[in-house]
């Protein structure tokens, strides 16, 4: 075990780079091999571009796009997707590009380069690219090319890229990914190699070799061998090109910190109150189920109030429950949100596994609903309000909740609210790295508050939070469930599809038409049809909305049926007095 977990990511890497013929060289290739956590979380860079000939600065817009991504992508959050960071910095890098053309050079190609990026993180290699530089992969004795070129030929002689970075505010770039093999080698050129040398020709360089053991002295002389063979046949363009073995691969399920701490760090004994431990006196037990024991307890030398969230030995040998415990730990501690349970990193290393927190006075909302069965709007909104803060902080960060519930949310008694439990936190960046090119992993969270798309075995998104917000913004409101039952513990899509929204005007007519119309597009089944984010849906549910409000007046008998009744007897009984009265006069 000690072996396999000491295993990561290595690579070899070569690369060379020469300005041909031409006067200048509007190439430029970069790379970044980081140590420790930030290869875990991020990977390696490794990124090339061609900078248009045609364009005034193609050379600068070559340099600024790759060097200025690698500096970017270490910068982006550890919990970001591969996809996420890229596709944002390179949205950015393309507008600065498209302004500074636009401003300094007046035109459209004022600075325009082709970009073509390599990520490997974990086991898999992430591939982002726009114009015609591009990568093969050399597996098992085949050279496969792996990007294609984004170039419209007019005729035999004469082509134009119709993809580049700067050449427009609109910015496509190709992403695809792909499962990373020991041995894999990849090759990124730009036109000038594999415009003069064939795709047979590469794989016969690459192959050619007696010592089948690459290392960065044969991947140097590969490089330069396949340099000058383009060079030789009439090349008139820059040559560069990189050059990448696989080494070594990281544990493919399994995070190398993960499983070192689970091997490493025994589960904490059954804790009493008054006893102490690892530098805590224990005050009492607040919460224990068959997974974990939640314990409110005292620093020693602080003698700050905390709470410690300690595993069940039930799952002493359960890698997977194991390193899904210490996920919590890791979300908590990026998150920093005043709306979110604050995760506390101990003084001192722990001896064994758990995790500490803050501690906060108040009441978990379900038992606060249960005391105030119908608040006033103007009190339900600020609880909705900070809950929604609360899930924006998990979204920047590309986390989902997944179980939202009123068990998990604390209100104390100034009306501050703060979403506690990270046990079923799904965490983009983190589930990248498993072997999966699909990114599937469903953690179902509690029957009535998990997204419909659950019950049916499908990937959530942050609109699947956003259903478990407006589930909870209903029962503050109508003291009920909005489909006016309990959702079965299995649902299929044929009973999930029978499910009728009970409209607010039915249990409270205090609710306005348009703030239930927020609500029941929040609570869409179909997850494409609720709000793009919780703000929208949080305006929403501040400002009428002209699509929710229904210009035709709700008769009484739907908004409150009873009132309706005792109307109707009300003016029954008069009519009949006034009957009456004729009658006997």
């Amino acid at each position: 075990m000690t072996t396999l977990m000491n295993k990561k990511l290595e690579i070899c890497l070569a690369a060379y780079s020469d300005k041909g013929i031409k006067v200048d060289n509007d190439d430029c290739l970069g790379s970044q091999v980081p140590e420790g956590h930030v290869l875990k979380n991020k990977g390696i860079v490794i990124a090339i571009a061609d900078g248009m000939s045609s364009s005034e600065a193609g050379k600068e817009a070559s340099h600024a796009c790759v060097n200025g991504f690698i500096s970017d992508y270490y910068s982006t959050p550890d919990s970001w997707t591969v996809q996420n960071s890229t596709q944002k910095i390179l949205s950015a890098l393309n507008n600065w590009l498209y302004s500074r053309g636009h401003t300094d050079y007046q035109s459209s190609k004022g600075m325009v380069t082709t970009l073509t990026i390599l990520i490997l993180k974990s086991t898999t290699a992430h591939i982002f690219h726009i114009g015609d530089s591009r990568i093969y992969r050399l597996r098992d004795g085949e050279l496969e090319q792996l990007t294609r070129d984004h170039r419209v030929w007019v005729s035999e002689n004469k082509n134009y890229l119709n993809r580049a970075m700067g050449i427009d505010l609109h910015l496509d770039i190709d992403y695809r990914k792909v499962l990373l093999e020991k041995d894999d080698i990849f090759l990124l050129s730009t036109d000038g190699i594999h415009d003069f040398i064939t795709t047979k020709s590469l794989k016969e360089i690459l192959t050619s070799s007696e010592n089948h053991n690459y290392n960065n002295e044969l991947l140097n002389q590969k490089c330069h061998e396949i340099a000058q063979q383009a060079s030789n046949n009439s090349c008139d363009d820059n040559l560069s090109l990189q050059l990448l073995k696989i080494e070594n691969l990281p544990l493919s399920e399994e995070e190398e910190e993960v499983l070192q701490k689970a091997h490493e760090l025994p589960f904490p004994p059954p804790l009493e109150p008054g006893m102490f431990f690892d530098g805590y006196q224990i005050l009492k037990e607040i919460h224990a189920s068959n997974r974990t024991q939640v314990y409110s307890a005292l620093h020693q030398k602080t003698n700050e109030k905390v709470i410690l969230k300690t595993p069940s030995v039930n799952f002493e040998d359960n890698e997977h429950f194991i390193e899904q415990f210490l996920h919590e730990e890791w979300a908590g501690k990026r998150i920093e949100s005043p709306y979110v349970l604050k995760v506390i990193t101990p003084e001192q290393k722990p001896r064994a596994l758990y995790y500490v927190t803050e501690y906060l006075e108040g009441i978990t909302l379900r038992e606060w609903m249960q005391q105030n069965p119908l608040p006033s709007i103007e009190v339900v909104i600020p609880i909705v309000k900070q809950i929604a803060h609360g899930l924006r902080a998990f979204h920047r960060l590309e986390m989902l909740h997944q179980d939202l519930k009123p068990e998990n949310i604390i209100i104390s008694q100034e009306g501050e609210v703060k979403i506690i439990d990270f046990g079923s936190v799904k965490i983009a960046g983190i589930n990248e790295m498993k072997n999966n090119l699909n990114d599937e992993e469903n953690i179902l969270g509690t029957v009535n508050y998990s997204a419909p798309e659950f019950y049916l075995g499908q990937s959530g998104g942050e609109r699947s939070d956003l259903y478990s917000l407006a589930v909870i913004t209903y029962e503050l409101l109508n003291n009920s469930l909005p489909f006016g039952k309990n959702m079965p513990e299995k649902a299929n899509y044929r009973q999930l599809s029978q499910l009728q929204y009970v409209s607010s005007i039915h249990l409270n007519p205090m609710v306005p038409n348009w703030m239930d119309g927020a609500i029941q597009k929040a609570l869409s089944l179909d997850i494409k049809v609720r709000h793009e984010d919780v703000f929208e849906f949080l305006h929403d549910l501040q400002h009428p909305n002209p699509h929710f409000i229904n210009t035709t007046s709700v008769p009484l008998v739907e908004r409150n049926p009873m009132l309706f009744w005792k109307s109707i007897s009300i003016i029954s009984m008069i009519a009949n007095l006034i009957l009456f009265y004729f009658l006997v006069t």
